[in-house]
C-alpha cells in the first residue's frame, strides 16, 4: 500500500513575533519542520512528503531544499483547504497521512502505529487521540485544541473545534492532536463537500470525522502521549515545548 503524507506548512508564525514562516521556527538549533520530517523519514512510511507551503514559502523550499514535494496555498482557508491543494500530487496514493510543521514532538513510532493500525484495522480513517487529566501546567495548551465527541456505545461520533464547543464540550479531556490517516479514495470524494459554516470560516479537515461517522464508516483511534500532540502558536508555547 502506498502512503503518502501530506505537511501542512502555511502558517505566517505572526504570533510567534518573528519574520521567519512558523515551520522554520527553530527548536533546538532545528526548524520545526526538521524535526516533523525526521520523525517520517526514520517511520519509514513515506520517501517523499509533500510539505504545504504559504506566503513565506520560498524560505522554506530553500531551508528544505529539493527532497520534498511543494504545493502551494495562497489563502489561508483552513485546513481540510491545505489537503486539497495536495490532491493532483497525491493522486496515485492508497493511503494519505496528514501531519503539521508546528507540532514538532510527534515521533517516528506514532506515524507508524497510525498507519500499521490503519491497514490493521482496514479502516476509512484513523487518528491519534490524547487524554489530558487536566489543562493546568504545561496541558493549557490543550484548552484551544478540538474535542472528541462520543456516542454512548463510546465511538466517535465528531470533533467540536473549541471556537464552536458548548461550555459541557469544553470540559471534555480528549483532545485531537489532529494526526490522521485516511483512505485515499474516500477523503478526495469527500473534502470537496466540506463547508465553512462555523467560527471561524474556514474549511476544517477534522468535519470528516463526523461524515465518517453518519456513513457507518471504519474509524480507529490510536492513544498517544499527550506532549506528542503539543503545537506552538506562541513564545510562551515555544518555551514550553524547548523544557519538554
Amino acid at each position: 500500500m502506498k502512503t503518502q503524507i501530506i505537511i501542512l506548512a502555511a502558517g505566517h508564525g505572526k504570533r510567534m513575533q518573528s519574520e521567519l514562516p512558523k515551520a522554520l521556527t527553530p527548536l533546538h538549533g532545528k526548524p520545526f519542520i526538521a524535526h516533523v520530517l525526521g520523525a517520517v523519514k526514520e517511520s519509514g512510511v513515506c520517501d517523499k512528503p509533500i510539505i504545504i507551503i504559504g506566503q513565506k514559502g520560498d524560505q522554506v523550499r530553500e531551508t528544505l531544499g529539493p527532497s520534498y514535494t511543494y504545493a502551494v496555498q495562497d489563502k489561508q482557508l483552513g485546513t481540510g483547504h491545505a489537503v486539497m491543494i495536495a490532491e493532483n500530487i497525491a493522486q496515485n496514493a492508497d493511503l494519505v497521512v496528514v501531519l503539521y510543521a508546528d507540532h514538532p514532538l510527534v515521533s517516528s513510532q506514532t506515524i507508524k502505529n497510525i498507519v500499521n493500525t490503519h491497514i490493521q484495522d482496514n479502516a476509512i480513517l484513523t487518528m491519534a487521540t490524547a487524554t489530558v487529566p487536566d489543562f493546568l501546567d504545561w496541558r493549557s495548551a490543550f484548552v484551544a485544541f478540538g474535542r472528541f465527541i462520543r456516542d454512548e456505545n463510546n465511538n466517535i461520533s465528531k470533533i467540536v473545534e473549541m471556537k464552536d464547543a458548548t461550555e459541557e464540550e469544553k470540559e471534555i479531556k480528549e483532545v485531537n492532536p489532529a494526526y490522521m490517516c485516511f483512505d485515499a479514495t474516500w477523503l478526495w470524494s469527500h473534502l470537496h463537500t466540506l463547508k465553512n459554516e462555523n467560527a471561524q470560516e474556514e474549511y476544517y479537515l477534522t468535519d470528516l470525522v463526523g461524515m465518517a461517522f453518519n456513513e457507518n464508516q471504519k474509524i480507529t483511534t490510536i492513544s498517544i502521549d499527550p506532549r506528542e500532540a503539543l503545537g506552538v502558536n506562541t513564545k510562551e508555547q515555544l518555551e514550553t515545548i524547548e523544557k519538554l
